[in-house]
């Protein structure tokens, strides 16, 4: 399947949506690479790619020296408003 980086970094932060993790209740960046290079072209170098500029954005936090990430509650509203819009929910 064919997504736009866009819609990439709507499946990243979606998918730790549905895990639950903000904050302190992180999830390892391997396994989410692993997970996503599965539905995406790019061998999880796109992934890794939209994860960081995730991170740039200030949407995900680091944990344990960068192998893992969560979504930051700060920025709920608006990582809210990004998964509807790429998905149009």
């Amino acid at each position: 399947m064919m997504l736009s980086d866009l819609q990439v970094k709507a499946a990243i932060l979606e998918f730790l949506l549905k895990k639950g993790r903000w904050g302190s209740h992180y999830f390892p960046i391997e396994t989410l690479i692993r997970w996503l290079s599965k539905k995406v072209e790019g061998d999880g170098k796109r992934v890794r790619k939209c994860i960081k500029e995730l991170i740039d954005k200030g949407y995900i936090l680091l944990h344990k020296k960068g192998r893992t990430v969560s979504l930051n509650p700060s920025k709920s509203r608006e990582i809210l408003e990004f998964v509807e819009k790429v998905w149009g929910f």
